[in-house]
Order: C-alpha cells, then structure tokens, then sequence
C-alpha cells in the first residue's frame, strides 16, 4: 500500500503472472497463492505439477482450478495405500479434463485396468510420460491402445507388469518413434524377438531397463546396441541369465557413450569381454555394477581402474575371485580416480592391503560396502591406520542404507 495505492490496483494479471514465474521453489508459490484470492487464481491457472488423491469429484475440481496442468502425480506408496485408490472411473475423468496434462505417474495403482488405459489412449494423444510400474491388472491390450493414441509418448515404465508381452513392444515400435525412456523390469514375457522389433522403430532409446527380464538374451542386447548406439546411455539388464559376452561385446562395438550398465546376476560374463567394454567406453562410463558376474576377477577390474577414469559407481559384489591384485595399478599420489562409490562385499580374498591403495587414489568416495569380506574389518583398517576420507562412509557389517544408484 503506498499513499492508499494497492498492488493490485497497479498491476494487471500478466504483471502479477511475470512475478510468480520469478518464484523458484514451489513453497513459496504456494504462499504467493495466500495474499488475496485473485492471487489465489492466478496461482492455480499457472500451476504445472500436482500430487493428489483419487476420487472423480476431486479430480473434477482440481481440473476446474487447475487449468493448465501439466504433471500430475496420483501414485501409491506400497506401505501406505488408501482404500479404494485410483479407478478405471478417475482415469476417464482424467482423458476428459486434463488436455493439457504431460506426465502421468499412477505407480502402486493396483486397481487400474485396461479400461482406464483405453480412455487414457483416447483422450490425452500430448501425453508424453507414463508411469505405471506395479499396476498389475494391465496387459498389451490396454498399454497398446495408450502407444497408438500417444504418439509423443517419450517414457514409459512399466516395472512389474508380468502380462505385458512382445505384442506391445511391436505397437511401441509402429507408433511411439520418439520414444526414450522404457523400463520393463520384471516383465518376464518380453523376448529377444519383440526387443529387434522394439528398436527397429525406437531408435532414440537413451534408458532402457531389462532388470529381472529373464528370457532376454544376446539377441536382444546386441539389437539394442546397434540400432541405438549414437543415444544409448543407460541399460539394466540385472538377472538377465542369459546375457554374455556377446552382449557386452555388442555393446562395447557400437555404444561408445554408454554411462551406466548393470549386468550384475549375468553369470557368463569373463573378464575379455568386461576389459573391451572399459577400453572402448573409457570416456563415458560412470556406473558399472557386474555383482554376481563369477567369472570377472583382479585384470578386468585392474583395467577399469586404469582407463575408467570417469567412472563413480562400481558394484562387483560376491565376485569371489576378485583379489588385492585388482588394485596394483593404483597407489600412486598422482594417479586419482572420480570413484564415489564401490561395492566389494562378499570378496572374501581383498583384504585392507588393496583397500589402501585405492584410498591413495579415491579422495572422493563417498561410500565402501565392505560386508562380508573377512579380512577387512574396521579393528583391522584401524589397525592399519587407514585413513577413509571425510564425508565416505564405510559399511562393514550393515545397517548403512546403499545409494539410490545402485538399485
């Protein structure tokens, strides 16, 4: 107020609009809201993300006030569920009120259906993310109709839906091009004949997560790597029991910008094909997890560490022939490392003569799972005054709870 003068007197809506576009964190815009209730609505109509709760009603209303939203998030928590939760009812009010709408999260909404998907496919064609891992109901059918009615569709995860088969993958192909980001862990039906057909028309693939995919194979990996070597930059292919060296030799051949590959669980990897990868992705990779990999031993990882020198995360977990050999090209004052985090547990034959030398070389690790490895206990580095830097916190028997980075 300035000589009986109010703000709002002064400036029109696109003045207060360019005000609240300057407000960076969301608590603050929502205080911006409280000042009067034309704030209020101004506030509302620029709002893009919401986390809400189900109910038609409810969702009628937030589509009155919100009107151009374009993120909403109605997703469950496993432990904390509510009862009836997200219905095939609230999605149709959804396909019809939120044209707008860009990103889609319903993860942990069990009651959903291929109903609900059909009238997603229908009614929202600018969706462009779609998230309903664990959403248990769905099948190719309702997930098809989605890729045939969203042709801008860039994301899509799908974790934990166990009926999806190749039949989507081929409608993936025909009408989602443009498509980036897949995540099918767990979904067990997929094959090596429906990933060739994946990429075939999904060629700008940069995440791709096979987690747990069991009838994947080298087939399909070798696919993927070809078709997507120029964008691929993530793939997960944790448990795959039938990926080997083809697979990693593939990938070494074609993905020169690979920066994250989990191939922990594939038993039949050796030590050859790991060394190519790291020579031929040196400059780009930064999370490598091969735990579980039996056949990787002290000259793959000796080869890591020497070319890999952008590499953060490293997990070689319960690979037991792993020694202290691994690290003898480390030690050395002027050779450092970008390593944050490494996962050695279960390596019953490192012992804290290795740990030493990569402590000269890692100033930055931030955290060291050492579980299970009989011959490094904290008495015994204590005992060998090593010296862990500041901020890395080491996990000896447990109780640490791992980076989000190696899930």
């Amino acid at each position: 107020m300035d000589g009986g003068l109010c703000i709002n007197d002064s400036l029109g809506d696109d003045e207060l609009r360019a005000v609240l576009s300057k407000v960076e964190h969301d608590r603050d815009k929502e205080v911006f809201g409280l000042v009067c209730k034309r704030w209020l609505r101004l506030q509302s109509t620029e709002r893009r993300k919401l986390c809400a709760r189900a109910g038609p009603d409810m969702l009628n209303r937030i589509a009155a006030r919100f009107t151009h939203l374009h993120e909403l998030d109605l997703s469950q928590s496993v432990s904390r569920s509510f009862y009836p939760g997200v219905t095939d009812s609230d999605l149709s009010v959804i396909a019809a009120a939120f044209s707008s709408l860009r990103i889609l999260n319903l993860q942990n909404c069990k009651g959903i259906s291929d109903t609900g998907m059909a009238a997603i496919g229908s009614g929202l064609s600018s969706l462009q993310s779609l998230d309903v891992s664990y959403c248990r109901k769905l099948t190719d059918k309702g997930l098809s109709s989605v890729a045939q009615g969203c042709p801008n569709l860039r994301v899509l995860h799908l974790s934990g839906c166990k009926f999806v088969t190749d039949a989507l993958l081929i409608s993936l192909s025909k009408n989602c091009n443009n498509i980036e980001e897949l995540g099918f862990q767990g979904c067990s039906k997929l094959t090596d004949l429906g990933i060739t057909v994946l990429v075939a028309g999904c060629q700008r693939l940069k995440h791709l997560n096979l987690n747990k995919c069991s009838n994947i194979g080298d087939i399909a990996v070798t696919s993927v790597a070809k078709a997507c070597s120029s964008s691929l930059g993530t793939l997960k292919l944790m448990d795959c029991c039938k990926v080997g060296d083809e697979s990693v030799f593939s990938l070494a051949k074609y993905c020169e910008n690979l920066e994250t590959l989990f191939i922990g669980g594939c038993r039949n990897i050796s030590d050859e094909a790991v060394k190519s990868l790291a020579s031929s992705c040196h400059c780009s990779l930064k999370n490598l997890r091969m735990d579980w990999c039996l056949h990787v031993a002290d000259t793959s990882l000796d080869c890591i560490f020497l070319v890999c020198r952008e590499l953060e995360v490293l997990d070689v977990g319960c690979c037991d022939e792993v020694t202290d050999a691994a690290f003898q090209g480390l030690g050395n004052e002027d050779f450092k490392l970008s390593l944050k985090i490494l996962r050695v547990s279960n390596c019953p034959k490192i012992t804290v003569v290795g740990i030493s030398k990569l402590l000269k070389s890692c100033e930055s690790l931030e955290y060291l799972d050492v579980r299970s490895c009989p011959h490094i206990t904290r008495m015994r580095c204590e005992e060998a005054g090593l010296q862990f830097p500041e901020r890395c916190k080491v996990n000896f028997v447990g109780g640490l709870a791992e980076p989000d980075v190696l899930c």
